[in-house]
């Protein structure tokens, strides 16, 4: 084996143009596969980060009638939907993809939220329990946040996003001021922002809105005040923080299930239903590398005309090296040395090929990236892959001169000038 790889070097050395040519497919098209799947796996996790959010993991879990959310600002509420206790948030909690639950309410609030003479054309109320901002991964940057006898006592407080601030505030501090939510005065003790500020890659108008499917401000106060602005006993919904990325989908149907057990009625037109936004992105993901599956198919072409051209050469290495074929059989070497002797060096030849044709284009991928300011992901196990793959195709593509060498004649071998 040894012997065989040293004698493969020494032929590519002596030939070293040949080589370098016979390579060049090789070396274009593992390149070529290299740029296309690390684009792809790069596009795909931008999908997934813009619509998962940079670590936020949280899943929703709200009422749908159908295929539609539950409106509640339009709809009565089914009888057989049952208030959501304390006792089923314990069992989802206690789901193992699950890190942590919250219960909420929530409500479209146009031109409903008011300071002075200014309003907030875009809103939205959230009636939130005490792990709300810590579900979503929110932070009080400013003020302080809900307490204990903020709940117990039906104080009527609130805490604003920074839209809400900007449009009521115009940048003064919010903290101590009052609002008007709904016709009722509620006391601002904070304002509130996202642990991680995290902000989507959008590059064309379609994924601005897919994307931004709520660009308005938001406003929370305690649950226990939620029937003084809207109805007593109103079903809520759940936020769901799962454990890891991957474990979004698993806990949102868990948590789909424990709610929809809550339900009085076996066939219901309105039930819990999760958003599954690693869905959608994995939806968005297949939709993107559809094409590009295409692309590397095409690149694929590339490393067959690269392993008939190996075929090629290695047909000619056999007819220079015929004598060389024909001593080594009368002294005694067999078949199977000489076949292997050929296949050797095809898949050296080609080996070389790929380990060249993935600095290259690693290189490529990076300069792509650089130039369209496309995010790229080098994945080494398709990097090893794609190594094996092309010693393979040598293998392959040498099988029929390493026949052909190992079928001669020793005597016409010989003889042949």
């Amino acid at each position: 084996m040894l012997e065989n790889i040293r004698e493969a070097f020494d032929g590519i050395r002596s030939h070293k143009l040949r080589s370098a040519l016979t390579m060049l497919g090789i070396i274009i098209g593992i390149a070529s596969i290299i740029a296309i799947s690390s684009t792809i796996m790069g596009t795909n996790e931008q999908i997934k980060q813009n619509l998962v959010g940079a670590g936020s993991n949280v899943v929703t879990v709200r009422l749908y009638q159908g295929d539609y959310p539950f409106e509640f600002a339009w709809s009565t509420v089914p009888e057989y939907i049952a208030p959501l206790d304390d006792g089923t948030l314990e069992e989802i909690r206690a789901v193992p993809e699950v890190a942590s639950a919250s219960y909420y309410a929530s409500r479209d609030a146009y031109g409903q939220i008011r300071c002075g003479g200014k309003s907030l054309s875009n809103g939205t109320i959230y009636g939130v329990d005490k792990t709300y901002l810590s579900v979503f991964g929110y932070t009080v940057r400013a003020g302080r946040c809900f307490t204990d006898r903020d709940f117990d006592r039906f104080r009527k407080v609130a805490l604003i996003d920074e839209t809400v601030s900007a449009a009521l505030f115009s940048g003064a501090n919010p903290v101590g001021e009052t609002i008007d939510v709904c016709g009722e005065p509620y006391v601002v003790i904070g304002e509130f922002t996202r642990a991680s500020d995290f902000r989507p890659t959008v590059s064309t108008l379609e994924e601005y809105f897919t994307y931004n499917t709520s660009t308005g401000g938001k406003v929370l106060i305690p649950f226990s005040t939620w029937p003084v602005l809207f109805r007593y006993d109103e079903p809520r919904s759940l936020a769901v923080r799962a454990v890891n990325t991957d474990s979004m989908t698993t806990a949102g149907r868990r948590a789909e299930e424990l709610l929809n057990a809550t339900i009085l009625k076996d066939e219901p037109e309105v039930r819990y239903k999760s958003e599954d936004l690693l869905e959608q992105a994995k939806n968005l993901q297949e939709l993107s590398s559809a094409t590009n599956r295409q692309l590397i198919l095409v690149a694929g072409i590339s490393l067959l005309v690269g392993g008939i051209g190996v075929m090629n050469i290695m047909l000619v290495s056999v007819t220079e090296r015929t004598p060389e074929i024909g001593l080594k059989k009368a002294l005694g070497a067999r078949r199977r040395r000489i076949s292997a002797q050929f296949l050797i060096e095809a898949g050296v030849l080609t080996c070389l090929g790929g380990i060249l044709g993935v600095l290259v284009g690693v290189g490529l991928a990076y300069g792509i990236s650089k130039m369209s300011g496309v995010p790229i992901f080098i994945s080494w196990y398709i990097v090893a892959a794609t190594v094996v793959f092309s010693f393979i195709i040598g293998m392959v593509f040498g099988a029929i001169p390493a026949y052909r060498a190992a079928r001669l004649d020793p005597i016409e071998a010989l003889r042949h000038e």
